[in-house]
């Protein structure tokens, strides 16, 4: 099940990818050439609707001539610790 947060990063992400689609001047047909991946398929990407594997989003980068992180990029630029982890670490003991 897809939480509220994937949700976000998947529509985040999809709109990263259409905007640039956009700004090359490219349609959904032209990219699916480029790709190798459907155009229905990419819209369903594009509007967050479908969770691409990292090979597909490595592929629609190459297609845009981006790195894969700039479809991924969320505009923060450090990593900050959330509240449990900082806390006192995982608890990992179950997968011994």
């Amino acid at each position: 099940m897809v939480d509220d947060n994937e949700k976000k990063l998947l529509a985040d992400a999809g709109k990263r990818i259409r905007e640039t689609r956009a700004a090359q001047g490219l349609n959904l047909e032209q990219l699916a050439r480029l790709t190798g991946i459907s155009a229905p398929a990419l819209s369903l990407i594009e509007t967050g609707k479908r969770d691409p594997r990292l090979t597909t989003l490595k592929r629609i980068a190459d297609a845009l001539r981006v790195s894969p992180a700039t479809l991924m990029a969320d505009g923060s630029d450090t990593i900050e610790p959330s509240a449990s982890a900082s806390a006192g670490g995982y608890d990992l003991g179950e997968y011994k």
